[in-house]
């Protein structure tokens, strides 16, 4: 099929993907929401709802990938995609931030005043009487026992050395696929997907050395939730990202792409570039400081 107008809109056909999505993710949330409140029949719904929202994924992505390498799509549609994408990454900047946000709220403003630093003496020997202002903390009360912290050095380095290089490396892709040398593409990109694996894996060497050795657990107080939450969900877009990598290494593949229209390369490079950024910030504010 010829593609529109460059310069009109591209109207979809009908799909129901949508919906089934929605059906998915109530399936899901409410298995899920089931589960942590202790019902044991609540894994299976979770596990159905991931199991269908994998599914509507994969055929609705797919379909997308079909129209558009069936050129269906113009230059209103590649904006519009950028534009998308644009905003998705500013709404998890955003995410982040209320993350990033609580671990500030924590070590410079509660810890203090629950310490008695300054004028909050007297809340310190009404609240909590001995308890002193140092970090890691796991609050007053001492929340889950002792517990030592992640230090920096080690494999949260390595992990920071690994996410710089993959973002090298996923450039000189680009760079590649820009001056249609697939074989560059091929390799660089291969590297950088392997080098997204590699972090999850050590991240979970990670989890299980705190866990079974240093006894930093999700209940180990403010610290705990503070480094489980930021470390987590990162190690959760990172996963994503090394999905989406390879999607795109397998397109490269099959011969997808040409050097003047390649959004979907771009969008998912973007996307690795902000993951890079957001491990900078842990490292430095959860792992370092």
């Amino acid at each position: 099929m010829a593609a529109h107008a460059q310069d009109k809109y591209y109207l979809p056909h009908g799909t129901s993907w949508p919906i089934l999505g929605s059906i998915a993710l109530f399936t899901l949330l409410g298995g899920a929401s089931v589960w942590l409140n202790g019902g044991s029949v609540g894994q299976w719904p979770l596990l159905a709802g991931l199991l269908l929202l994998f599914y509507m994924m994969f055929r609705w992505f797919g379909q997308v990938i079909g129209e558009s390498e069936a050129g269906q799509y113009n230059l209103q549609v590649d904006r519009s995609f950028r534009m998308g994408m644009g905003w998705f990454i500013f709404s998890e900047v955003m995410f982040f931030a209320v993350f990033f946000g609580a671990l500030f709220y924590a070590r410079q403003l509660s810890l203090p005043w629950l310490g008695g630093q300054g004028t909050d003496i007297w809340t310190n020997l009404m609240l909590w009487p001995g308890f002193e202002n140092e970090w890691p903390s796991n609050g007053p009360g001492n929340i889950g026992g002792d517990f030592r912290s992640m230090g920096a050095w080690g494999i949260p380095a390595l992990n920071t050395a690994i996410l710089l290089s993959s973002g090298v490396t996923l450039t000189i892709a680009h760079h590649g696929l820009k001056a249609n040398h697939r074989g560059q593409v091929t390799l660089w990109l291969a590297a950088t997907f392997l080098l997204g694996f590699l972090f999850i894996g050590l991240q979970a060497y990670e989890y299980a050395h705190a866990f079974n050795e240093l006894n930093l657990t999700f209940g180990s107080g403010i610290y705990g939730t503070t480094f489980f939450m930021l470390t987590g969900f990162h190690g959760l877009h990172v996963t994503i990202g090394a999905i989406m990598l390879t999607v795109i290494w397998l397109r490269v593949l099959r011969g997808h792409f040409t050097p003047d229209r390649h959004f979907a390369f771009e969008g998912v490079a973007w996307y690795w570039h902000f993951v890079d950024v957001v491990w900078l910030g842990l490292f430095i504010f959860v792992y370092w400081l």
